[in-house]
């Protein structure tokens, strides 16, 4: 199973949003939604974390390179 991208996961994040404001849906249905979202917006924030991560880890090597 391939790994959902940060970009997925914001898509993902948003047609939940769009589903809460739905006027129709039960308080069941919105709070698994939010449930979803929430672990959504959750899995983005991880990714982001492991890029800066990355970038501080290059740059860091670069610093080390260039002394």
């Amino acid at each position: 199973m391939e790994e959902k991208s940060f970009e997925n996961r914001l898509e993902e994040a948003k047609a939940i949003l769009e589903k809460l404001m739905n006027p129709e849906l039960t308080l069941e249905e919105s709070v698994k939604a939010y449930e979803a979202g929430t672990k959504t917006l959750k899995e983005a924030q991880k990714i982001l974390e492991d890029a800066k991560k990355q970038i501080e880890q290059i740059r860091g090597a670069e610093t080390q390179d260039g002394a």
